[in-house]
This record gives structure tokens, sequence and C-alpha cells, in this order.
């Protein structure tokens, strides 16, 4: 059987699969129905400094090839995620968790990231500054190389665990936003979100969610995605965690190729709950097929 582990930022894993931040909530649900200790790790659900009742409903649409969201960061807050969710995950999950951490502005990401820092079950940050369906933040930071960076520094300023900043995809040049965030000490690249879409009911001729706009997720992204992940891949010299549309072990090996050393996975986990399971046990099987003998041999192995 071929060798699955990957090391990302210095963290061995068992394997390179790992849930998208907002589509496994914080874990222990999906415990309930699997040992999700199979995971190599997974992305807990977008955490921001105080607490966020998110966008008005409704803020889902599905649309071809995949779905549209504007969910607007919905969170208890970071001291209820260290009280209340990180307790129940310590029951059910035995690895590093990765906190994905939202902002405001850049005193809120350092704030919320510093006190994430500290709790023992973390293994990385993933420093969101890409979300497209939250007005006045998120993606603000992440569609300019400077800003990008400022966030990047002042949250390494206040940590000591690896810091991964999570990239939007709705940009002209993505590759001069990552190298701005690998020259501020990020220690890893996050790419991508999802792109912002829109949907429109015909019959009441107004859009299909409140928000108006959302983020769009799925298979019809995953061309997409890999072209930023190759690109990027290429331009840093830091690891590349890669995501946006992939729903198959297939999937997971191109993304490798094209320069991902982990794969997140997110749109598939809400129409299929056991997805990351099912493909972390199909990988050896295709890995077989296309002669791998470890999936950590092949990253970036298109040049």
């Amino acid at each position: 059987m071929g060798a699955l582990n990957v090391n990302l930022c210095g963290i061995e894993r068992s394997n390179p699969v790992i849930p998208a931040s907002g589509t496994f909530g914080f874990g222990y649900e999906f415990a309930e129905i699997y040992d999700i200790n199979e995971l190599g790790t997974f992305s807990f659900k977008g955490t921001t400094r105080e607490p966020r009742f998110g966008n008005p409903t409704p803020r889902i649409a599905e649309c071809t090839g995949g779905m549209i969201n504007a969910v607007g960061l919905q969170n208890p807050g970071v001291e209820k995620v260290i009280s209340e969710e990180l307790p129940k995950l310590k029951k059910c999950f035995h690895k590093p968790v990765m906190a994905n951490v939202s902002g405001f502005s850049v005193a809120d990401y350092a704030c919320t990231c510093e006190k994430l820092d500290r709790q023992e079950q973390v293994g990385w940050l993933e420093v969101n500054v890409s979300c497209p369906n939250v007005h006045g933040g998120g993606m603000s930071f992440g569609t300019q190389p400077e800003a990008a960076a400022e966030v990047t520094r002042a949250v390494k300023a206040v940590t000591t665990k690896p810091v991964i900043i999570k990239l939007s995809p709705n940009v002209t040049d993505i590759v001069s936003i990552a190298k701005a965030c690998e020259e501020a000490g990020a220690d890893g690249i996050s790419l991508i979100n999802t792109l912002l879409g829109m949907r429109i009911n015909l019959k009441t001729r107004k859009p299909v969610i409140a928000n108006t706009m959302g983020g769009f997720s799925g298979p019809a992204i995953f061309p997409v995605a890999v072209r930023m992940v190759y690109q990027v891949a290429h331009a840093v010299q830091i690891p590349v965690v890669g995501m946006g549309g992939v729903s198959s072990a297939e999937d997971v090996i191109e993304m490798m190729l094209a320069g991902a050393t982990a794969v997140e996975i997110g749109a598939a986990n809400l129409v299929n709950p056991y997805i990351c399971r099912d493909i972390i046990r199909d990988l050896p099987e295709v890995m077989a097929k296309y002669k791998i003998n470890a999936l950590s041999e092949i990253i970036g192995g298109v040049k």
C-alpha cells in the first residue's frame, strides 16, 4: 500500500485530506457517524473575535455544478469556541486541529489568533482574508498584497504556531498576494476560497439569497482552483493547501500534482458527509492505478 502521510508546516499527518472550514462545523457532529481521527486534520468553523449571527436568510442557493452560500461567518465568538467547542472536540478528535480565523480589522485577526494559538489542540492557524460574503471585512484584506501582508505580520507577531493565509480567487493577480504573505512571514498559503456568484429567482425577479451575492463552490470551480494552486505553488517556497471543488481521490492527486501539500474538501461534505473518509480509503487504490508509491513524492510534480 502506498504511503499517504505528508508533512504540513512541520507537522506530520497521516494523510493530506482536510475537511474545509464552514463545511465540518467543530467536528463532533461528524464524529457521531464515523471516526474523524481517520482524517489528516480538519479546519473548524470560521471564528471571529465577537459572536456573529450571520447574514439573513435565505443564504444558500443550489446551482449547476455547485452552490452559492452567504452564511456570513455565523459563530459563537472566540471565547466560546475555546470554552465550549474545543472541550467537546477533545473528546472525539485526538490530533491537532486547524483553527480558521476571520476578522474585520488587523487587531481582530491578531487578537483571535493569539487566543487560539495558546490552545493545545490547535496545530495550525488558517487566517481567512478571503470571505466574499461579509460586508466590510474578510476579502477586503485579501485583495491587495499590502493588506494581506499587514494581517500576516500582525498575526505572526503574536503567535508561535504555523500561520496559513487563506486567499481569495476574486483577484486579478493571486501570485503577488501570495508572495507578499510569504515575505511577511506566512508559513503556508491556503487557496482557493469561493468565487463570487449570484442567482436570480425568475418568478420574483429578485436575487435568490438575501445577501444578493455569495460564495460559489463545488465541482464547477475545480479547474480554476487547480490553476491557481499551480501558479502559487510555483511562485512561493512555503507549502500550499489546495481546495476548490475537490470531490474524489483523483481530484486530491491532481491538486497535489499542481503543487498542494494538503487538500481541503468543502462543498462535497454538504452533499455526502462521508466524502472525506471515503476519499482517504480510496486513495491507496487510485495511487496504485497511477503507480504512485508515496503522496509526498508527487507534490508539485507538474512543472
